[in-house]
């Protein structure tokens, strides 16, 4: 019998995979249900990025080995689109790399620059790749509450100055996921100021920049004088352009993060297919009218759907970004006892604030990537009990 290494034995249960395993059970039983658990998107992929793909295959060039830094034209496309989006100037030769979707990088990133001890601030509730890539590299997670009272931002400077000295990279997440919750100018300066006084690096996933609903655009770390010092980026396709499955995502900022982290990559894989590449030079550069049409869909999804929640007397944070609504669940129940009541009464996946952390504990998480007629008869479902 083979055994598991530490490191395996030590994780927690992924998150996302518990859910499928139920999903999967429960399509077996023949259930009806409506998946509201993982942020995938719906809305297919826009016409002249799977066009592009389709002709870009057929290129010999591309059916040799990539680099794993990733073609420079689809780094100049970052970079542009940067420049573009945020005004803020990267060179694509040392401040940018490509991923193969942006958990890849996220993940990889503590093994360059955390040795066995050192400590990683990571928010909870948050994605867990943070904490899981943590974990990989031999670093102890350093849990910084998320709390609604504080508009789900991290207390950074609560940290203990024993755990301080120890600690190396601290990790945020604006737009948020799982809460949607959005961080301001004046948020990002005191992060910056506070990583270059303790050497610290400061890892932004700005994964959801481009999913919000108000008239302030959310903004990058890289636009704060002086975030280039201590700061890296990481980016996805995924979320903006409806292209989970394609797996592109890019890192940016510090040079020397960056470099460090084409060193993790580098010895273990061989870049993204050069034919996504090329899509995704080409979804950079579409008009910012197709990335509307994209967020009017969501926008219409999440005005109906708060107001049927709120209808059944659910309480649901309300913030202009994402694609995800933050509710508490009703007074009675754990955040793991509501979602398995909505599975086994209702047939609705919805995701376990608890399955983010412990201070996602008292709410759930539900994904508006199903048309609305879904969304509200998922509304129908709960209020049938009566709670």
């Amino acid at each position: 019998m083979f055994e598991y290494a530490q490191r395996i034995k030590t994780l927690p249960p992924y998150l996302f995979a518990q859910i499928d395993q139920k999903k999967r059970e429960k399509l077996q039983q023949g259930v009806d249900l409506i998946d509201l658990g993982v942020g995938d998107p719906d809305i297919p992929t826009p016409k002249a990025i799977v066009e592009t793909m389709q002709r870009a295959v057929e290129k010999p060039e591309h059916h040799r080995y990539p680099s794993y830094e990733g073609m420079l034209s689809f780094r100049q496309a970052v970079a542009d689109w940067y420049k573009r989006r945020f005004g803020v100037e990267l060179d694509p030769n040392k401040e940018v790399i490509t991923l193969i979707g942006s958990k890849e990088g996220i993940a990889h990133f503590p093994l360059a620059f955390v040795n066995s001890g050192d400590v990683v601030l990571c928010p909870d509730p948050a994605y867990p790749v943070y904490k899981i890539g943590t974990l990989f590299a031999g670093g102890e997670p350093y849990i910084l509450p998320l709390k609604e009272e504080n508009n789900f931002l991290p207390d950074f400077k609560s940290v203990p100055k024993d755990v301080l000295k120890r600690a190396k990279i601290i990790w945020v997440n604006y737009p948020n996921n799982p809460t949607s919750a959005t961080a301001d100018e004046s948020f990002y300066k005191e992060l910056i100021e506070w990583a270059r006084e303790n050497n610290i690096i400061v890892a932004s996933d700005l994964a959801y920049s481009e999913i919000y609903f108000g008239d302030k655009k959310p903004m990058s770390i890289l636009q704060i004088e002086g975030a280039k010092e201590v700061a890296i980026e990481f980016h996805s396709l995924s979320k903006s352009y409806n292209m989970t499955g394609w797996r592109l995502g890019m890192a940016v900022g510090n040079k020397d993060l960056i470099a460090g982290l084409g060193k993790v990559k580098t010895n273990v894989d061989s870049g993204q297919f050069q034919a996504i590449q090329e899509a995704g030079t080409v979804a950079l550069n579409l008009p910012e009218e197709e990335l509307q049409k994209i967020r009017e869909i969501y926008r219409e999804r999440r005005t109906a759907m708060i107001k049927a929640l709120e209808e059944v007397g659910l309480e649901v944070y309300k913030s202009d970004a994402t694609f995800y609504l933050w509710i508490k669940v009703p007074k009675g129940y754990t955040s793991a006892e509501f979602v398995s009541l909505l599975l086994d009464k209702c047939g609705i996946v919805c995701t376990p604030g608890n399955g983010f952390g412990e201070y996602g504990e008292g709410y759930f998480r539900i994904s508006l990537t199903v048309p609305t007629n879904r969304l509200l008869e998922a509304v129908e479902r709960i209020r049938s009990l009566r709670l």
